[in-house]
């Protein structure tokens, strides 16, 4: 089983390339940082994971995902980075496909671009996203993302991403580029987009029974779509708790999960050594 480390990053956090560096050090496979952009001043949307129902204060001060995941790929050599997830129908495609395809280039090939449309509405009007088909602005995103990682003289047009014939540069280590995992939760929707377009599935809690009843369904609807089934990976992200205990790491395994990504904590103040307090993660599962 591989182990990730999400951390949530802010001003107060350390320098990031210290905190993957320490991740390296500890014997993680993937290190991954959270994107929020902006936090309205005022807004309607219940978050679920606090008491109160308002999202936390911490989501606004996260630092920029690429700019922490530079750092990262600078101060390390092994360790995976990426982004869990990424909110990409709010950002511009092409700065995306330029941003990341740098990143992969220093980094020797090691980004994972996990992304989402988002739940926050607020928010995604802010940034200029119809709320209602955010999810067909995300897959129309990770069309246009692979072509401009992968050709030249490529256009895209759908109807929220648009562009004409154009050059990008420079290209990802990775052909034809990044693996994108798909950080949807909710299985009624996300098992078909994951088939559909993405390289794997990355949903936030997902019980070890939920694992085995949709990891089948979703192979069984990539072949449909003429896709190579074995080539998906899944991961769970688990957030909160002391994480997973040795059996669960199995049965996880067992029903094709083969990353389990830890977040550190809600907010770190100090990242390296809370990324310290997760070793025995590691640990338990170098001794399957």
């Amino acid at each position: 089983m591989k182990i990730g480390a999400l951390v949530f990053l802010t001003e107060q956090s350390g320098n990031p390339g210290a905190i993957a560096r320490e991740a390296e050090n500890l014997g993680f496979e993937s290190f991954f940082v959270a994107e929020h952009m902006v936090v309205p001043s005022t807004y309607t949307t219940h978050y679920p994971r606090s008491r109160d129902g308002k999202v936390p204060e911490f989501y606004a001060r996260l630092i920029d995902p690429f700019v922490a995941l530079a750092i990262a790929a600078d101060a390390t050599s092994r360790i995976k980075i990426g982004t869990a997830i990424c909110l990409l129908p709010q950002r511009d495609v092409i700065e995306t496909a330029k941003v990341t395809a740098s990143i992969d280039l220093y980094s020797k090939g090691r980004l994972i671009l996990g992304v989402g449309a988002g739940w926050f509405r607020e928010e995604a009007q802010v940034m200029g996203v119809d709320f209602a088909h955010r999810w067909q602005h995300l897959r129309e995103s990770v069309e246009a993302l692979r072509m401009l990682w992968s050709g030249d003289d490529v256009s895209y047009a759908g109807e929220f991403v648009k562009f004409p014939p154009v050059k990008l540069g420079p290209k990802p280590v990775q052909k034809p580029g990044p693996p994108i995992l798909l950080g949807a939760h909710d299985p009624k929707y996300a098992l078909k987009r994951v088939a559909r377009y993405a390289d794997g599935w990355c949903p936030g809690g997902l019980s070890v029974e939920k694992a085995r009843e949709c990891i089948p369904q979703i192979k069984s609807m990539a072949k449909e779509f003429g896709r190579d089934p074995d080539k998906l990976e899944f991961s769970v992200l688990l957030m909160g708790g002391d994480g997973p205990t040795a059996d669960a790491m199995k049965q996880y395994a067992e029903a094709g999960v083969s990353r389990l990504v830890v977040a550190a904590s809600a907010v770190s103040e100090d990242g390296v050594k809370v990324v310290r307090g997760l070793e025995s993660i590691v640990e338990c599962a170098a001794k399957l």
